[in-house]
């Protein structure tokens, strides 16, 4: 009886090392509204010349909380905005590391990129024209964005409770690359590039009862379809999605992370009712992969967090005062922008680029790609780390700008090169952008245990 005790005991304490990495972790969330008070001018469609008066439905700051111990943690907080700037992103993290100690990175901000929300200042300016009293309620908004992204970090933190993370992919069909094959046919727009990413990456996390108490999930698609011709406040398609998901789970906070859609649209698009069937496309697929069958994970928890140069090709000042002479209305908004730069001395030559990684139990990894990644940097990602289960997101941390590979660059057109007016840069990168990125992701990758194969 002793010695089937033994193999017994011996037999358990095998299968807990075992899944150890999928044991219990404490996770909490915490959510707030920061639909802007209207009117307010929205972002996204330079077209766009008045404010919204109405919403579709409130935007939200969402944060979930993964906590192995109080040095060990992954923080994602996601956005129903175009895009953080920096000045808001490093804020927040600056005020959690000094009230928590959550490093720089551990933390993750992520834009759902909806073309129906608020104008975060300043990014974007170019695209109007707008007057002194315009740009303060702009800055009061944006002051306002950065306490709630804080305050719903806050609240996850206070809400933390043993729970089982797990994680899974599904699929959603209706994002199209919006880029043309180069060739004859290129200018006439007969055939598309085939390149999209259609997985949907999920993490879940259940109570001690088994209640879905959080849902992380992505897709690489541009919330773009709500047109420039509307001007009502929503999240898009991601908006409608986390509304459905969070309508099959009660007592879940549903939290949308975008992926590289920099060059990817949502199709078909152009009304309310396409936006709410993409919604409840990608929120079904969602759906499927909480039913279905998903890997457990848990401990341990790691992240890395690096900046790499991305070097601009190189202008002249006589580019920007033809512009100011001659240019658009956009074309001189940004030419002053520039021109008022180089008079401080400020170096224009480079920007400043944030790749993170963050890995839960050996088994997973976020990937995080800062601005208008290109699906490219997905695909590519996923080559290079076969058999590994990635969560590849773009727009986290800052959007300031589009970020194309090499072959994008030599194509030309609007990610690489016109979208840079609009940003305010002073023109499109250096080929050598995709080698830096790739290094850096490189980086983080190894710092949280990953190696390419």
């Amino acid at each position: 009886m002793a010695i089937k005790l033994k193999y017994v005991l011996f037999a358990l304490l095998v299968m807990l090392q075992l899944d150890l990495s999928a044991a219990f972790v404490k996770v909490g969330t915490g959510r707030m509204v920061i639909t802007p008070e209207l009117p307010f001018y929205l972002t996204g469609y330079a077209a766009r010349d008045s404010m919204a008066t109405t919403k579709v439905h409130d935007l939200w700051a969402k944060a979930i909380v993964i906590e192995e111990n109080p040095s060990s943690r992954i923080v994602i907080v996601t956005t129903d905005v175009l895009g953080l700037t920096p000045a808001v992103s490093e804020a927040a993290a600056e005020r959690l590391k000094k009230k928590y100690g959550i490093a720089r990175s551990q933390i993750m901000f992520n834009s759902s990129h909806t073309h129906s929300g608020p104008m975060i200042w300043p990014a974007l300016s170019v695209i109007g024209d707008y007057d002194a009293e315009t740009i303060k309620r702009f800055t009061s908004y944006t002051v306002s964005l950065t306490d709630k992204l804080v305050a719903a970090v806050d609240m996850a933190m206070q809400s933390l409770e043993p729970m089982q993370l797990s994680h899974g992919t599904g699929n959603a069909g209706f994002a199209l690359n919006r880029r043309y094959k180069p060739g004859p046919d290129a200018a006439t727009g007969k055939e598309r590039s085939n390149r999209s990413d259609h997985d949907v990456p999920v993490l879940l996390a259940r109570d001690a009862k088994g209640v879905v108490k959080a849902v992380v999930f992505g897709y690489a698609c541009h919330n773009t379809t709500m047109t420039g011709e509307h001007n009502s406040v929503n999240g898009d398609y991601a908006g409608f999605a986390q509304i459905e998901v969070e309508k099959k789970y009660p007592d879940a906070t549903a939290l949308f992370v975008l992926g590289c859609a920099g060059d990817q649209n949502p199709m078909p698009r152009g009304t309310l009712e396409y936006t709410e069937q993409h919604g409840k496309e990608l929120a079904a697929a969602v759906e499927k992969v909480v039913d279905g069958k998903m890997e457990n994970i848990g401990a341990p928890l790691r992240s890395a967090f690096v900046r790499t140069e991305l070097p601009y090709q190189p202008v002249t000042v006589e580019t920007f005062q033809k512009e100011l002479q001659e240019g658009t209305k956009y074309e001189k908004r940004r030419a002053k922008l520039i021109m008022e730069a180089r008079d401080k001395g400020w170096d224009l030559s480079n920007h400043n680029y944030p790749v993170q990684a963050m890995r839960i139990g050996n088994k997973l990894t976020i990937l995080s790609l800062s601005g208008e990644v290109v699906v490219d940097y997905s695909l590519n990602a996923k080559k290079q780390y076969p058999g590994e289960h990635l969560f590849v997101a773009g727009y986290c941390n800052q959007v300031v700008c589009y970020i194309p590979t090499e072959r994008i660059i030599e194509e030309g057109g609007y990610e690489p090169v016109s979208s840079q007016m609009y940003y305010g840069m002073p023109g499109p990168f250096e080929k050598s952008v995709e080698v830096k990125v790739n290094a850096a992701i490189s980086t983080v990758m190894q710092k949280v245990g990953l190696h390419k194969k």
